[in-house]
């Protein structure tokens, strides 16, 4: 019985923290990384880095979610463990929950250009097809004004700098102020972006750059691996799965 708590409270875990994920690129349900976000990074149009994503809430709370992002003209892949994220009143025994489900490793692509994305759980062999919204979708949307004023110079994680704030304007009027550390011996990679979404600071932080074209099958789904059209479903049958032998509920 101890057992079927555990699976149960991963599974309630995982529900919870795909909001939280969200916020580090566009994947289901999140806005960080759109269209606006990608008009930041101006000619650098492909790269592979580690992030690190911290998010600070009103009331003081802070989560810090390392990663490893690889992009490519808008479409995104986004890494993460579940043990290497911190803070954010995340229970103490949350990765230990997580990794018996096989929940702990969690990898997320958006893809604009098929308007789609891809949540994958390696440890489970699977992954959820879920639609992207529409103004993660529109990567494409060139009708954007930017607006750049330099704040001054600074040395961020050893690499010269230009601050500057950035507002981006959509095709909707709607405007996207950011600050942001442009890294001259990086043609000007955007390594540190500030912003705040829904009341919560975010800052985005790169290190280990590289600047080019990922390998293409970084962002389709993985081969040979099961197909769910929603995150529900997944997480349904697997549960089941994991419980089959003690409840009464066969495995799939």
């Amino acid at each position: 019985m101890k057992k079927h708590i555990s699976i149960i409270t991963a599974v309630i875990l995982c529900f919870a923290l795909v909001p939280a994920y969200s916020q580090l690129g566009q994947m289901p349900g999140g806005s960080q990384f759109d269209s606006a976000t990608a008009k930041l990074f101006g000619e650098n149009t492909a790269f592979s880095a580690a992030s690190e994503t911290q998010m600070k809430s009103k009331s003081g709370d802070l989560m810090i979610m390392p990663g490893k992002m690889s992009f490519d003209a808008g479409k995104t892949r986004l890494e993460m463990n579940m043990a290497d994220i911190k803070g954010g009143q995340m229970p103490a025994n949350a990765a230990a929950q997580m990794k018996s489900m096989g929940m702990d490793q969690m990898v997320m692509i958006a893809r604009p250009d098929k308007k789609a994305s891809y949540l994958v759980y390696p440890g489970l062999q699977s992954y959820a097809e879920l639609p992207l919204k529409e103004a993660q979708a529109a990567m494409t949307n060139e009708n954007f004004k930017i607006v750049t004023t330099e704040l001054g110079k600074e040395t961020v994680d050893g690499h010269p700098c230009v601050k500057n704030k950035v507002v981006v304007t959509d095709d909707k009027g709607t405007a996207h102020e950011s600050t942001v550390w442009n890294a001259t011996d990086l043609k000007n990679f955007p390594i540190k972006i500030v912003h705040t979404e829904a009341g919560n600071e975010v800052t985005m932080a790169f290190k280990d750059i590289t600047l080019g074209k990922p390998a293409a099958n970084l962002f389709e789904a993985p081969a040979g691996y099961t197909h769910y059209d929603n995150l529900q479903t997944m997480m349904q049958k697997e549960m089941m799965k994991k419980m089959g032998g003690g409840m009464g509920l066969p495995p799939r």
